[in-house]
C-alpha cells in the first residue's frame, strides 16, 4: 500500500511506495504529517506533477470499501485501500434508551417534559440516524482523502439490488431480461437474502446454486419469490420434486423456506436508500462521479478471479473496475467508527439514577480520551511499551486500550500522542496472499 504525500502547503501530491518515504524521512526531507491514515509532508517542495487518483467506494449496512486507483502506464492498479466499519445497531440502541429515560421520567414526579413527536416534522431526503451515520461516515473519509490525494473521480456502487428488475424483468424488453448482469443481479440478491447458506440444509462455505421452489415442470415462475439457493447435493436430491414431497417429516424447514422466500424487498429498499444517498451526497464535491450496480460490481470481480472482501469488490466498482490490478495491495486499513464520545454528564443505574459524579473536564495534559498513544514505561511492574486508544483520568494515571489487553494505571509522563481522537480506530491488518487463476472470457462462477 503506498503512502499519502503533501507539499510544504499542504496540496496533495501523488502517493509514493513505503521505501521511497521511508528515505525521505530518513533524509529529513520530510516529516510524518498524520498516522492514520499515514501521510508524510516534504519539508522544501512546492508543487509538482501528479497523475489522476480515482477513489471508488462500495457501500454496505455493516462495512463500506474504500480504494484509491491510479492510471499507470495503461494499467490500473490499487494503491491504497481501507475498510471503514460503522456503528450499525449502536446508535439504535442509544436512541432506544433514551427514549425509556425520558418516558420514565413524565410518570415520576419531576420536572415534566412535554412530547414533542406531535410536531416534529421530517425534511425530503431525512434518513434515520442509523443511516444518517453510515452516509456521515463515508463522506467524510471522502473529504480526509481529498486533502491528501490528488482525486478527481468517483466510482461508487449506487444500488446493490436492482429491484425493479428482480419484480419485472421485462420492463425494457427481453433483452433487458437476458442482459450480461442479469443473473448476477438475481444471485447477489438470493445469496445476500438467504446468508449464503443452504436453504435446505444450511450448510456453509460451499458452491450454491439457484433453485426454483416449485419446479418449473410444475408450473413454477422465474420470480425471486420462488427462487432460493441450495448446495449441488441438496439440488439434484430434490430436482423438479415439489418442496413438501423432498422436505417430507421436515416440517420446520418446509415452514421456514415457504415463509422466507416470500420476504418483501424491504431490506434491498434500504440498502438502496442508502446507496443512493452516499452518491447524491458525493456529487456536491464537485467530482465526476460514475454510478455501477451490485449485480455489475460481482460481475467485475468474479471476471478477474479476485476473493471476496469489501475493498476488492470497491475495486471492481463500476465500468472502470473492469480490469485493476491489486498486486501493490499488501495491508489494507481497517478503519471502525466508535464515536467522538457521549454527551452524558454522568453514568445511571438499571434504574436512570446517577451513579458516579459528572464529568470535570475533557482535556487532562493535552490529552483526551479517543487519542491513540505511545506509552514506554521503564521500570516497575507495567514495564513495557503500549500503543493504543487512550482514556484520560483526571489523577493522571491513563488506561489505554491495545488489541490484545487494556492497560490501567500508566502515568501521563510516560505517555506520547500518535494520532488525535478522530471517531475512529485503526488497525492495519496484513491481506492473505490470495492466488488470482488463468484469467479467461468467460467469468467464472460465484461460490461466496
Amino acid at each position: 500500500m503506498r503512502v499519502l504525500v503533501i507539499d510544504k502547503n499542504q496540496k496533495p501530491l501523488m502517493p509514493c511506495r513505503a521505501a521511497r518515504a521511508r528515505e525521505l524521512l530518513n533524509q529529513r526531507k520530510a516529516a510524518v504529517f498524520r498516522r492514520y491514515p499515514f501521510t508524510i509532508i516534504l519539508l522544501n517542495r512546492k508543487g509538482g506533477n501528479s497523475q489522476l487518483i480515482n477513489i471508488k467506494i462500495d457501500p454496505g449496512s455493516k462495512t463500506t470499501g474504500m480504494v484509491l486507483v491510479g492510471q499507470f502506464k495503461r494499467e490500473r492498479k490499487v494503491i491504497w485501500a481501507a475498510n471503514l466499519y460503522h456503528r450499525r445497531s449502536y446508535i439504535k440502541r442509544a436512541l432506544d434508551s433514551r427514549r425509556s429515560l425520558r418516558r420514565g421520567r413524565r410518570f415520576r414526579h419531576t420536572r415534566y417534559r412535554k412530547p414533542r413527536f406531535m410536531n416534529r416534522t421530517r425534511f425530503q431526503g431525512w434518513l434515520p440516524p442509523a443511516l444518517l451515520s453510515r452516509l456521515n461516515n463515508v463522506v467524510s473519509w471522502t473529504k480526509k482523502l481529498q486533502l491528501t490525494t490528488p482525486i478527481s473521480s468517483i466510482s461508487v456502487e449506487a444500488v446493490r439490488f436492482d429491484t425493479q428488475k428482480l419484480q419485472n424483468p421485462e420492463i425494457s424488453g427481453v433483452q433487458y431480461q437476458q442482459g450480461t448482469l442479469y443473473g448476477y443481479e438475481v444471485r447477489e440478491y438470493l445469496l445476500e437474502k438467504w446468508g449464503r447458506t443452504c436453504a435446505y440444509c444450511g450448510k456453509q462455505d460451499t458452491r450454491l446454486e439457484i433453485d426454483h421452489i416449485v419446479p418449473r415442470s410444475a408450473g413454477g415462475s422465474n420470480r425471486v419469490s420462488n427462487l432460493t439457493i441450495c448446495c449441488r447435493e441438496c439440488n439434484k436430491k430434490k430436482s423438479n420434486r415439489s418442496l413438501k414431497y423432498f422436505l417430507g417429516d421436515k416440517k420446520e424447514v418446509f415452514y421456514r423456506v415457504t415463509r422466507f422466500s416470500q420476504r418483501s424487498f424491504r431490506d434491498a429498499s434500504a440498502a438502496n436508500s442508502t446507496r443512493i444517498a452516499i452518491g447524491e451526497a458525493l456529487k456536491s464535491l464537485g467530482l465526476d462521479v460514475e454510478f455501477g450496480s451490485g449485480g455489475q460490481t460481482k460481475y467485475n470481480r468474479c471476471f478477474q478471479n479476485y476473493p471476496k472482501d469489501h475493498w476488492i469488490d470497491a475495486a471492481c466498482v463500476g465500468v472502470s473496475g473492469k480490469k485493476v490490478s491489486l498486486l501493490e495491495i499488501d495491508v489494507h486499513l481497517e478503519i471502525k467508527a466508535v464515536g467522538r464520545g457521549s454527551r452524558q454528564m454522568c453514568r445511571v443505574d438499571r434504574f436512570g439514577f446517577p451513579r458516579t459524579l459528572p464529568k470535570r473536564q475533557k482535556r487532562v495534559d493535552s490529552f483526551q480520551t479517543g487519542d491513540i498513544i505511545q506509552a514506554t514505561v521503564p521500570s516497575g511492574k507495567k514495564a513495557g511499551s503500549y500503543t493504543g486508544r487512550v482514556a484520560i483520568r483526571i489523577t493522571g494515571n491513563f488506561n489505554i486500550k491495545t488489541l490484545n489487553q487494556t492497560v490501567q494505571g500508566i502515568n501521563v509522563r510516560f505517555c506520547k500522542r500518535l494520532h488525535q481522537s478522530d471517531g475512529y480506530e485503526y488497525n492495519p491488518k496484513k491481506e492473505r496472499h490470495f492466488i488470482l487463476r488463468e484469467k479467461s472470457r468467460v467469468p467464472a462462477p460465484a461460490i461466496l
